[in-house]
């Protein structure tokens, strides 16, 4: 019955979604501002959602961060809420949801193929650690959404449609400083991410760092983003170039956070 709960809130919080994303792309092609409805249906999805992972977490005594299912319902969640924060927040680049909510229409998409089947809940996952790791890397992985959002804009406003479509955003030059600020607001949640990660090891397997397939390619992704970031500074890139390496520092990380988990045998050595 719970179980059953669980999932009817999950669909009725996806449908929100999609119904909010559908409504900022039109509202982007047709030149309307349905900004109020958008949030609003940015929050009433984020409510159903947080209330079916609650119901989830009550009935399996741990968080949403074992299976495939849950690992994708909770970043899901976690992105919206960054993204939801951002809206609200910065009206001046609310258009940008016309670019972020169909990255996360693929991943509901991926989340609605997935199995919602319990997973083994391993011993070492017993620490406070955990917590602070994934809670710092959700913040990271949000702020490099946004930035996302901007850099698509920017580079779709060179063509001839996407001018018209996202003409009430600021210069690209202010889209440019946002994204950046969002990427440096990243780096130093990414940074904690690994120092929280290597203390939950040591505690949980005796050793701060093993190379391990996940540990390798979080550190790859901090590395990129780093470099993108000094680059930035150094060459003053211009906003074309700044945009396309936010898109492949965010393509690095979505990688990392979702496809060495899964596709290595042994993405955190002990974890089991």
């Amino acid at each position: 019955m719970e179980q059953l709960l669980e999932l009817k809130l999950l669909w009725a919080a996806l449908v929100a979604y999609v119904l909010c994303g559908s409504l900022a792309i039109v509202g982007v092609v047709l030149r309307k501002r349905p900004e109020r409805s958008v949030l609003a249906l940015l929050l009433l999805g984020l409510a159903l959602h947080t209330a079916s992972i609650a119901v989830r977490w009550d009935r399996l005594g741990h968080g949403p961060f074992i299976t495939m299912f849950e690992i994708l319902s909770s970043n899901i969640w976690s992105l919206m809420l960054a993204f939801t924060i951002a809206y609200w927040r910065i009206a001046a680049i609310r258009a940008s949801a016309a670019v972020v909510m169909p990255i996360l229409f693929i991943m509901m998409g991926w989340l609605m193929m997935t199995s919602p089947g319990e997973g083994h809940f391993p011993p070492t996952y017993h620490t406070v650690w955990l917590f602070i790791h994934i809670g710092f890397g959700k913040v990271f992985l949000g702020a490099a959404l946004v930035a996302v959002g901007l850099a698509g804009a920017i580079l779709l406003r060179r063509t001839a449609r996407g001018a018209a479509w996202f003409q009430r955003l600021p210069a690209d030059a202010r889209l440019d400083e946002l994204a950046y600020r969002c990427m440096a607001l990243g780096f130093i949640f990414e940074t904690l991410m690994l120092i929280a990660g290597a203390i939950w090891a040591q505690d949980a397997w005796g050793r701060y760092w093993a190379w391990d397939p996940l540990e390798t390619w979080a550190f790859i992704t901090w590395l990129a983003l780093g470099i993108s970031l000094h680059a930035r500074v150094t060459f003053r890139l211009s906003p074309r170039t700044g945009a396309l390496m936010v898109l492949a520092v965010f393509a690095v990380a979505f990688l990392t956070f979702f496809g060495v988990p899964f596709v290595s045998t042994s993405p955190h050595k002990g974890a089991v």
